[in-house]
């Protein structure tokens, strides 16, 4: 059996994915087997794994941080909120169902084998696994049938090391106050504190450790300064979103409208990072500039939903004055629905079964259906004959005479997408397009640019190597490891 360490929070967004995806490098550097495990996971920003599911986006990071191909056992429960109040329930990778939050705390307790069983697969091939909690560790109202932090650790005899975020302030009373809320078995689990995201002077808070280690009783195990290149790497939680987002670049300005249900983000990432291009993601209340030269519309968990609120938003006219001004809109997955006539869920996929005319942008009309798609993509574009690698992950069936201009060709000859008469309006189920450096080129030099010099994937890779570093200067990773059992 492998040895595990699990990573609580005191909070949502402390730094967990990070942490572990940067130690997953560092440890995989030092020739250890290492695998990430996350027993669930909330996020709608998600990844196809090798083996037909689908996992969390941090999870795909850290598996590729370890040099392996991501798996459904490395994030066995993965919930996608569909409304306010209720997420579709994936298991192993597979869609189990579809429930009210508190319908799953009474479903949670059952999942708990799934969670153990992908566990001890993971373990039988790796020297070392690191796992990530959810959320924060003192959620005690929620602990009954917990499967996500202190019930997995005790059920799986796992150590447990506290991360706090000095970032968002308060973090000695992060800390202490989860000592406090913990009762003394779950508390008995942590052996040791981490503070992240420190700015400044580390000197000037040593003597906050003390007080922390005097408070919880727990040891402090480093003191982590914040990572500017993490903004470099794909996030997975939306909390990212919640700070509002323009990146001033250069004169190429892409607009995204930020929706209720917004879906794999990550798509965007590529293009923030570009010099020539301002990224500016809106809020309902903004309209969309004037000067846009492109509008994405990115992918929905609750397509029907977001099309609601992005006409309530106004947007919907926003739009379409872009198209009549000559700008041009690209759709992907749940947005490339939107663009349609029409798009209809007979069977009340997503929510109540209804109908809802789309923008009316691209002569294609959906049907959302039960059977979902994920697989792993290829091909070029229809247009330029540019490269791609992406991904599908929805579902739903797309047909109309606009398909005849499809936006890409797939390796095997299959078309995908559609395109308007004018070429102004594009859509397709792909995601994952502007990672790839000639599709991304291929894109900025349509709408202008001198053309991309940045490498993506490489400057991921890049990043993970220094993200283990700066963790190597800041943790000691030799007491990490032999606190992992």
């Amino acid at each position: 059996m492998a040895r595990r360490l699990m990573f609580q929070g005191t909070g949502s967004d402390v730094g967990k994915s990070l942490l572990v995806a940067g130690l997953a490098r560092a440890f995989t550097k030092r020739g250890l087997r290492v695998a990430p495990f996350k027993p669930q996971n909330m996020s709608n920003n998600a990844a196809v794994t090798a083996d037909g599911g689908e996992i969390g986006r941090a999870q795909a990071l850290q598996a590729r941080a370890a040099g392996l191909a991501p798996t459904v056992h490395m994030n066995p429960i993965l919930l996608k909120p569909q409304s306010e109040i209720g997420a579709q329930v994936v298991v192993q990778g597979k869609v189990l169902d579809a429930v009210k939050a508190r319908e799953y705390q009474a479903l949670k307790p059952k999942l708990m084998p799934a969670v153990l069983e992908s566990f001890a697969i993971l373990s039988k091939s790796a020297d070392l696994v690191l796992v990530e909690g959810a959320g924060s560790a003192s959620e005690v109202n929620l602990r009954q049938g917990d499967i996500a932090n202190m019930g997995f650790a005790r059920a799986a005899d796992c150590p447990v090391a506290l991360i706090g975020d000095i970032d968002r302030g308060g973090v000695i009373a992060q800390i202490a106050g989860t000592k406090l809320a913990l009762d003394e078995a779950d508390a008995a689990m942590v052996k040791g504190f981490i503070v992240n995201k420190f700015r400044g002077d580390a000197s000037l808070f040593a003597e906050g450790l003390t007080a922390i280690e005097r408070l919880s009783g727990w040891p402090a195990l480093g003191l982590v300064p914040f990572f500017r290149e993490a903004a470099r790497l794909p996030a997975e939680d939306s909390v990212v979103l919640e700070r509002g987002q323009t990146t001033v670049g250069g004169r190429i300005k892409i607009v995204v409208p930020i929706l209720p249900h917004i879906a794999n983000f990550d798509d965007l990432d590529p293009l923030a990072q570009e010099p020539e291009v301002t990224l500016a993601m809106i809020r309902p209340g903004a309209p969309i500039p004037a000067d846009a030269d492109l509008v994405i519309l990115p992918g929905s968990k609750a397509t029907l939903a977001d099309l609601a609120a992005l006409v309530e938003a106004g947007w919907d006219i926003d739009i379409k004055a872009h198209v009549r001004r000559g700008g041009r809109v690209l759709g992907l997955c749940g947005g490339y629905q939107m663009l349609g006539r029409a798009i209809a869920d007979p069977e009340g996929i997503e929510g109540p079964a209804e109908a809802r005319p789309g923008l009316g942008l691209l002569d294609v009309e959906t049907t959302l259906t039960g059977d979902k798609t994920l697989v792993h993509v290829a091909g070029r574009s229809a247009l330029t004959g540019a490269p791609f690698s992406g991904y599908e992950m929805h579902v739903g069936r797309t047909d109309g005479p606009d398909r005849a201009r499809p936006a890409l060709v797939y390796a095997d000859g299959r078309t995908e997408g559609a395109t308007s008469p004018t070429g102004l309006v594009a859509g397709a189920y792909v995601h994952g397009l502007f990672a790839h450096d000639e599709q991304r080129r291929d894109w900025l030099e349509r709408l202008g640019g001198a053309g991309s010099e940045l490498r993506y994937e490489a400057t991921i890779e890049r990043v993970l190597d220094d993200l283990a570093l700066h963790l190597e200067r800041h943790l000691d990773l030799d007491r990490l490891l032999s606190l992992a059992q």
